[in-house]
């Protein structure tokens, strides 16, 4: 990121192990992971220091104070773990948890269990909210080409795979899914766009 001078981390060039899914060791640069009150914990925000870390953003305070830990740390936004080798595993963004009834939820685990299901070629999962618990888990799924599928179907699917909790409420059988230019994932506007077409959706009549 730029606030590092780019790169914090990289996975070594052999014969030093390069481990699937990991983004690396770090790199000319202290990490830690923290949580809400920068105690370090086994899962939570990726933090770091060093030389190439900013010193804090020109004329924002508020940026500031939300970005810096009292001992210096700098808050990346990212969710990750260290392995015992020190290897960092990304699971997600802060910002986009999904808090149900307390409960810190990775939807990139949810998204995976998707994914899993056979039939499936996209899936992202989201945030919307709830009266009761805060936010329900719903998601958004592209089938592949000749797949025949129900929502039903897919719940039922990645039962093995996630807790109740995390099991989507809904999910969306759709032709996109919202991406950048680049491609990336728009997670922040699956939420407005599936609340208005729940909103649209036809009423069913209460037997």
């Amino acid at each position: 990121m730029t606030e590092a001078a780019h790169q914090m981390t990289s996975n070594p060039l052999p014969p030093a192990a390069r481990k699937p899914s990991s983004v690396g060791l770090p790199q000319g640069i202290e990490l830690a992971i923290l949580d809400d009150s920068d105690k370090r914990v086994e899962e939570g925000e990726v933090c770091i220091r060093g030389a190439n870390v900013t010193k804090g953003y020109l004329a924002n305070p508020e940026a500031n104070k939300s970005a810096f830990t009292q001992d210096g740390w700098f808050r990346t936004g990212d969710r990750g773990k260290l392995d015992s080798e020190g290897y960092l595993f990304l699971t997600g963004r802060i910002k986009e948890l999904i808090n149900r009834a307390g409960e810190k939820l990775s939807p990139l685990e949810i998204d995976a269990a998707l994914l899993s299901v056979d039939g499936v070629n996209e899936a992202v999962s989201f945030g919307v909210p709830d009266e009761m618990r805060g936010e329900a888990v719903w998601a958004g799924v592209v089938l592949k080409e000749g797949a025949k599928l129900t929502e039903a179907e897919i719940r039922d699917r990645v039962k093995t795979k996630l807790s109740k909790m995390k099991i989507p409420e809904r999910i969306f059988i759709t032709d996109s899914i919202p991406k950048a230019g680049t491609g990336k994932v728009q997670r922040r506007l699956m939420a407005p766009r599936f609340l208005e077409i729940a909103k649209n959706e036809p009423v069913k009549a209460k037997l």
